[in-house]
Parts: structure tokens; sequence; C-alpha cells
């Protein structure tokens, strides 16, 4: 069975050969590039290291990595395939903090102030608000909840794509889908409807970062939030029809909406409000992917969401990720047994907060082997870590963790 098949066997709840495996399908699923680094120095790779999103830190996997741990899916997403596409001179060498030295995207503009922080810079050079402190792994966004108020008026999500990056996308994607056989996952122009996430655009962000101020909004001006949900949505469907033109069925899957709604402790937003609120408009979304194209709909939600998880389903989801199992009420077994016919779970294999980073080789390998017990059973499951691999990741965690997914994978 191809990996294509494997995948596609897995989301229609059918039983595959084994397990499908995910390593860097989207930019929640994928691997810091440090940890990359090293786990390629472990394989004996010597290609340089790309920097496939400096906000993320998130590498480029390439396809021996991709053999090597037996993974399955790849991404198509426009934000990785235009710098992709790109000759490696034009990529950027950077040697990190830590040391670990590797390639920037094109076009990629970084400035050190005085204390040795590093920014990045605009096209025109000006400072954004992505810092990364010095010694640190990541951009930070300063501008988060910063600003002077919410301005409906000034909310323009992206509507329309050039015709060179849909020609761009569709090139990177024929690509991918006849020289190649693994599964392909589209991403972007969705939405993001809690403004929690940056991996959705921020132009289509309706909070316009600013989360503070519209969760007061949902309870004291829900036409405004309605108005604003609806032009996101409108927005987002004159796109996914573009690039369902472009890719057609290319993919299997596209990915709507990186909107995390539940913290370490339980859901960020009361059920009932996000139903009233957030539901129909993801309904929408939804109902026109699976009337006009063959794709299944991906949604990354991090934490406690299981109260959550019902809506999900009734607005048409198909897909959730990353199954952040160490929240609260996020029991694999018990989210399995109540909603595993009805949604597929995209992670969840290994918990990268308690196990994946400090736990021996030996019991990375056990925990492994026990969530895929779990998960494995009637299809319905892709095998991914929970969210991105850390930066301090041992390789040796990696691989273990890898190798008992292709072993105790088998169905």
């Amino acid at each position: 069975m191809t990996s294509r098949e494997r995948v596609v066997r897995a989301v229609n709840h059918q039983v595959p050969d084994r397990v499908p495996i995910d390593l860097g399908a989207m930019k929640a699923s994928s691997i810091a590039a440090i940890a990359y680094d090293k786990l390629k120095r472990r394989l004996g790779i010597t290609t340089p290291t790309k920097v496939i999103d400096p906000r993320f830190m998130i590498a480029a996997v390439e396809d021996e990595v991709l053999r090597r741990v037996h993974a399955d899916v790849v991404p198509l997403d426009l934000t990785c395939a235009l710098p992709m596409m790109r000759p490696d001179g034009e990529w950027i060498p950077r040697q990190l903090f830590d040391g670990t030295r590797v390639l920037f995207p094109p076009d990629t503009r970084l400035a050190e102030d005085t204390a040795g922080n590093w920014i990045l810079l605009d096209a025109d050079g000006s400072p954004t608000t992505f810092q990364m402190p010095k010694g640190g792994y990541y951009f930070d966004d300063l501008s988060f909840n910063r600003g002077g108020g919410l301005d409906p008026q000034k909310f323009r999500p992206v509507s329309d794509i050039p015709d060179e990056h849909l020609t761009l996308l569709a090139e990177y994607g024929r690509s991918l889908y006849h020289n190649t056989e693994y599964a392909i996952l589209g991403w972007g122009f969705g939405v993001c409807f809690l403004g929690l996430s940056l991996i959705t655009d921020r132009a289509s962000n309706v909070t316009q970062g600013l989360t503070d101020e519209w969760l007061m909004m949902l309870l004291t001006d829900k036409e405004t939030c309605h108005e604003l949900m609806g032009r996101s949505v409108e927005a987002t469907i004159k796109c996914l029809k573009l690039v369902h033109e472009a890719v057609g069925d290319l993919v299997f899957a596209w990915g709507i909406a990186a909107d995390d709604s539940g913290t370490q402790r339980g859901e960020f937003i009361r059920p009932e409000l996000w139903a009233e609120m957030m539901k129909p408009h993801y309904q929408k979304i939804c109902d026109w992917i699976h009337a006009h194209t063959r794709w299944k709909v991906f949604l990354h939600c991090c934490g406690s969401v299981y109260n959550l998880i019902p809506h999900f389903i009734d607005a048409g989801i198909d897909i959730l990720n990353p199954v952040q199992t160490s929240a609260a009420n996020m029991d694999p077994a018990r989210l399995k047994q109540r909603f595993g016919d009805r949604l597929v779970f995209w992670g969840g294999g290994c918990d990268t907060q308690s196990v994946l980073g400090s736990a021996r080789p030996e019991a990375v390998r056990e925990h492994v082997r026990e969530r895929l017990e779990i998960f494995k059973p009637g299809g319905g499951y892709v095998f991914n870590q929970v969210h991105n691999i850390q930066a301090n990741v041992p390789p040796e965690n990696i691989l273990a963790m890898f190798e008992a997914a292709y072993e105790f994978g088998s169905c």
C-alpha cells in the first residue's frame, strides 16, 4: 500500500496496512530546526537545514528524513511552496544562538538590537512585531493584545490570490503528486476566530490581535462579531474556490483553521458560546468544501477541547489535530471511544510535554505503543506527536518515537 492509499483509507475510517505517520505535513506537526539538524546528524545526513517558517523556527523536512521515519504525508502550503521553489543559493545562511547553522527562506530580513535580540523585518526594512530574545528559540509576537482598539472597518481578510501564486502552488502540488507517493495535505487561506494561533494568516484573524477585546465583544456585541466572522468566511470560500481550481484532487484534505480553543485545564470559551457564535461560520466553510470538493476538512485546535468536539463534528470537521492528550479531559481512550467513528484524530501519539523531551528512549517507545493500541483500531487515525517536536528533544527519543510508530502501527 502506498503512503497516499494508506492515508486516504485512514481518513475514511477504513483500516490501512499500518497507521499513517506524519512529520511536517503542517506547521503544527513538524519539528524545530535545531532538533531536526541534530536528528539529521544522527542519521548521517549532512545537507543544510532549512527553516521553512522563521516565526516558528521549524524545519523543512527533507525526503530522506521522511523515508527514514516512515512518514506518509507532505504539505502543500503556499507560504512553504514559494520559498521551496527558489534555488538553494538564494536561501540565507545564519547561525542560531546555540550554534546551529541553518538557511532562512529567501527575502528573510533580520536585524539585531543592542541587547542582541533578533527582529524580523518587513520587505521594506521596517521592524515587525516579531522578536526572538537573545538565546531564545522562537520569535514572539510583541503586538499581542496591544493596540488602540478593535476597529471592524479595518478588517479586510484576504479574498483573492495572485495568478502567479496559484500557478506556483499548482506546479509544486503536481510535482509532489507525480514524483512521490506521499499523501498531500493542503493548508492556507483559512479562518481564526479566537486569535490565538499564528498558523492562519493574520489578515484573516477577526480579532486583529486583540483577543481580550474580541472575547468581550462575543458577549456584548454579537451582531458585529457575526458580521466580521461572516466576512472572514466569505473571503475564505473565495480563496478556496481558486485553490480548488488550481490543485483539485492533488490534496486529500485542506486545513481551514488554526483556532486554538482550549487551555491546559479546559475550554478557552464556553462550549455553548462557541456553538452560538463560531459553529455556524465553521459549518458554512465545511458545507462548501463537502459540496464542491472531495477534500476532508482539517482543524488545528490545541488544548482541552473535549466539550467542543461534538460541535466540531456537527459543523463538519473531519480531522482534528494535535489531540493534546496532556490537557484536562483529553484522555485518549475516552476520545477514541466517544468520537473515533466520526472524527479522525491526527496527533496524540506522543506527549511532548512530559514524555518526548524528558523520558528515556525505552519509555518513549512504550508510551507510543500504548497510544497506538488505543487509537489505531478501526482506522480514523494518523500518528503524530502532540504539536511540534521542540528544539531540546534528543534525537534518540525522536527516533524511538517514529520507530515505535512504525513497528506497533501495523494493523
